[in-house]
């Protein structure tokens, strides 16, 4: 049975992702009065309020990626393929339209309608409630290729069309006929937008003019144009400022001052992408715009000149995060370093305490000045970085290589911004190699120091205050191989280093001497885990070593990953190893046991992992993906089987969480419960060879003997005196002066005799021996024994003598009973308290009734028996236990 979301590990949520190529869609709620925004990202609808930014609403998945997004008053219309979608409350689909033939390209909400065209030029009017077509219209996709639609203010029923012939229609949807074509401009139109003057429609065209026509006397009143190509998105901004927006393919924005007809101003690199949507927000000085660059921006319109500013935005990497590490000690930070140039840290509390640390650039200065198109002073993509906490306020705390770069950088996370330091070694100071570069970094747990390693084979040392070079290991190159990883213990003691010529090298932190080298193939990369010492070994060959930096000695080798090693983290008391491959597992090994406990694959292969430091999740990012997915640790809330995986066992592919946290469900409980996670209940007794003792605590037969020293101790002094009360009716003496009764005078009628017909009556304890005698089974009185207090059994061997109202016969059974014991070596402890106190009450017995003396000799021999096997087994252990400390191992 495969275990769902791979047992250990449930996908929880996604960071980082905010927007796609989708255009988003802007609405108003009326009884809220606040604007909010939905984009489409990935199989999910996200729903932003525009006045914080703050995300309020995760609609449900859809099956696959949403490619098409429209709303109205009450639903979101979404469409993948030829399928169509509607949410309600931003949350469950309500309603689902099937009957397209291809791809649905274009959405236009019309009342009680909805309106859908797909690639194939079919254009569908759809009855919102009842989910059936009210209309179809079939377009000849030579003469008229539907490319725009847009439903013209106070045009009732009726729909304006674009092409990509470049002409126009008119239609009466009620009515099913065409009222008006316009010739067009003989170029595609590529989107159609309301101006704010009825009958005025702005119409972009993919040579980037843009074409402001009155629909209703055909005629243009105003042409500008744009050279970045096809018009993307238009919106007008409707708060007393006549201005048009245009959005362009390689993101720079256009305003055009449709007073004047000119150019007002330009906001270039406004999306790193295409202006995928943009829309001024009503009565408003705000532009909302999203692009595939991953980002959403609020621009404010309050400056000189008309050029707006960033007011608030969100947005993740726009290029796929290569390397992933948890900053901090809480957990609650993630720092990403992806192909699109950036490093940026996300919170996994809430995406108000996301930060981009911005690009890496050799000159800051100068890239300001050319803007991010033209920037030749940019820095290559960050490949690893290592970051720590402390005097993170005093000066940088993340170092950081680049592809291809010799340079290595820092970074100021409180600053959130590049540091002030390039750390190289000084003979390439003045000239840049091309073929040289740093390939591995790692920084003290004390934050003073970076330590830095070259293709070359050299590994250098850093200040991080200073950025002064502080020495060298080895003399001149470390390694004869590139550098694959380089790791500093806790303490500032050793350097671990490993070589692509298959050696792992210790160096003495202080003197940069080599202290130790072990040789092993080829490794890819090391983590070390500072707490346990412990050290983790990518090999080219897909094996995982682990080595103990104490011993210096390989403890595991993990076999059966069947692709190159992506990355490894360890989990924070350094239990698990968990490693990503590209073989598309996510593997846990245990290493105490050193098993392989979990498995799980994944769509897309894993490039980095990271482990929280509260153990509480484990984060990943994935080939050609934009996002940092959580999977929560599931055994720290539920029940989860670490047992070791079998040889043949196959993992189950594991969808990667959305946006919205999922709330894991708990499978223990169900049927079909795997036969692993059936809680294990110990027999009472794991072997007859075994000696058990009983579960009972020590009061209950430790003092059995010393019970009367007991008692005479907690004997009061004097009996208490019960104080005399006074009856309610005090009596009087007959007589005609009244007169009190003395109180010796009063007739005290309670008898002081005791009642001995309580005594004579038998025990249950003693009709269960009885009963024993024939039939040979002594459970019941020993549980009955042993569900007594020391008091009540002390009682109970009493009257098992003649004298007490018993017989020898029942003494005989009661010595049976112990014998029982010793036989089947159960309750072990208690059969030498029950007969010790045996022997002490009824001694004077034992020595006069010969039957009892056969059967306490017997015990004697097999008590003696047992006392020598146990006390061999001791001697051994002692032996064993005084050699492992005393011999050197």
């Amino acid at each position: 049975m495969a275990r769902e979301g791979g047992g250990l590990f449930a996908g929880f949520r996604v960071l980082g992702r905010f927007s796609g190529h989708v255009p988003h869609v802007l609405r108003y709620h009326g009884r809220h009065r606040e604007f909010y925004l939905a984009t489409a990202v990935g199989r999910s609808v996200h729903t932003y309020n525009v006045k914080k930014l703050g995300i309020v609403a995760v609609s449900n998945a859809l099956p696959r990626e949403i490619t098409c997004l429209a709303a109205d008053r009450m639903l979101i219309f979404a469409s993948y393929d030829n399928i169509l979608h509607a949410f309600a409350r931003n949350k469950e689909v309500v309603h689902t339209y099937e009957g397209h033939k291809a791809r649905i390209h274009l959405l236009q909400p019309f009342g009680d309608h909805v309106i859908s065209v797909d690639v194939d030029n079919v254009l569908i009017v759809w009855n919102i409630q009842l989910e059936e077509e009210y209309l179809q219209v079939d377009f000849d996709k030579a003469t008229f290729a539907v490319s725009a639609i847009l439903h013209p203010s106070t045009y009732l029923n009726k729909i304006l069309l674009g092409s990509e012939q470049g002409s126009l229609q008119l239609w009466n949807i009620r009515s099913n006929k065409l009222l008006y074509s316009f010739p067009g401009w003989h170029l595609a139109v590529t989107t159609l937008e309301q101006a704010p003057a009825v009958d005025v429609v702005a119409v972009g065209l993919v040579s980037g003019h843009i074409v402001v026509h009155n629909i209703k006397f055909n005629e243009t009143l105003m042409k500008f144009q744009q050279d970045w190509g096809p018009i993307t998105a238009i919106s007008f901004r409707t708060d007393g400022h006549p201005v048009m927006a245009a959005g362009s393919p390689v993101g720079h924005i256009a305003l055009w001052d449709l007073e004047e007809k000119k150019l007002m101003c330009q906001m270039q690199d406004a999306h790193s992408t295409a202006i995928a949507g943009m829309s001024f927000v009503p009565g408003e000085p705000l532009l909302i715009t999203n692009g595939a660059d991953n980002a959403i921006r609020v621009w404010i319109f309050d400056g000189p000149g008309g050029t707006g500013r960033v007011l608030r935005s969100r947005m993740g990497h726009s290029a796929p995060p290569t390397k992933i590490r948890y900053h901090g000690q809480n957990g609650e930070q993630i720092l990403s370093a992806g192909q699109d140039g950036t490093l940026q840290s996300f919170s996994t509390v809430h995406e108000k305490f996301n930060k981009s640390l911005g690009r890496g650039s050799i000159n800051k200065k100068k890239s300001k000045k050319k803007g991010l198109k033209l920037d030749t002073m940019a820095l290559p993509p960050i490949t690893v970085f290592a970051s720590e906490v402390a005097h993170q306020s005093d000066w940088d705390s993340i170092v950081a290589c680049h592809q291809g770069y010799i340079t290595c950088t820092t970074w100021n996370y409180q600053k959130t911004s590049m540091g002030v330091h390039k750390l190289r070694p000084e003979e390439f100071s003045k000239h840049k190699p091309i073929d040289i570069y740093a390939t591995a970094v790692d920084i003290t747990s004390c934050g003073n120091f970076a330590v830095i390693g070259l293709s070359t084979g050299q590994v250098d040392v850093y200040n991080m205050q200073s950025g002064i070079h502080r020495g060298r290991c080895g003399k001149g190159k470390a390694h004869d191989g590139a550098i694959r990883g380089v790791a500093v213990d806790g303490l500032n003691q050793l350097i671990i280093t490993a070589g692509s010529e298959g050696l792992i090298k210790f160096w003495k932190f202080k003197t940069k001497n080599l202290v130790y080298s072990i040789d092993l193939s080829s490794p890819s990369g090391i983590l070390l885990h500072r707490d346990s010492g412990i050290l983790g070994i990518a090999c080219d060959d897909f094996s995982i070593s682990v080595l103990d930096i104490e011993t210096r000695k390989i403890v595991r080798t993990f076999s059966g990953h069947h692709g190159r090693i992506n990355d490894m983290t360890f989990s924070p008391d350094g239990r698990w190893l968990i490693t990503s491959s590209m073989d598309c597992t996510i593997k846990t090994w245990d290493l105490p046991s050193g098993c392989l406990v979990d498995c799980f694959l994944v769509d897309s292969a894993a490039v980095s992992l990271t482990m929280s430091p509260t153990g509480d999740f484990l984060a990943s990012a994935h080939v050609d993906d934009l996002g940092i997915y959580l999977w929560s640790n599931r055994s720290l809330y539920s029940l989860v089987s670490l047992r070791p995986l079998p040889a043949d066992y196959e993992p189950s592919v594991v969808t990667c969480p959305s946006t919205c946290p999922v709330q894991d469900v708990d499978v223990a409980g169900d049927e079909e419960t795997c036969d692993e996670m059936i809680e294990y209940v110990s027999p009472e007794q794991l072997g007859e060879q075994l000696v058990t003792l009983s579960s009972l605590p020590e009061s209950r037969w430790k003092n059995l003997l010393s019970l009367d020293v007991i008692k005479k101790k907690n004997k009061p002094r004097e009996p208490p005196k019960v104080p005399k009360s006074a009856p309610f009716f005090i009596p009087t003496v007959p007589g005609l002066t009244p007169r009190y009764i003395a109180p010796e005078e009063e007739n005290d009628a309670q008898s002081k005799v005791v009642n001995l017909g309580v005594l004579a009556q038998k025990s249950d304890f003693y009709i269960h021996l009885e009963e024993a005698l024939s039939s040979n089974e002594y459970t019941a009185p020993l549980n009955l024994l042993k569900s007594l207090g020391p008091s009540n059994i002390e009682i109970e061997l009493r009257g098992l003598a003649p004298e007490g109202g018993g017989s020898v016969e029942v003494m005989l059974s009661f010595l049976k009973m112990v014998g029982m014991m010793l036989n089947k070596k159960y309750n072990f402890e208690l059969a030498q308290a029950y007969l010790a106190l045996f022997l002490k009450l009824h001694l004077k017995i034992l020595s006069s009734e010969p039957n009892l003396l056969e059967e306490v000799s017997r015990l004697s021999m097999q008590l003696e028996e047992i006392w020598i096997h146990l006390q061999t087994l001791f001697n051994q252990s002692l032996c064993v236990l005084t050699y492992m400390k005393s011999a050197l191992l």
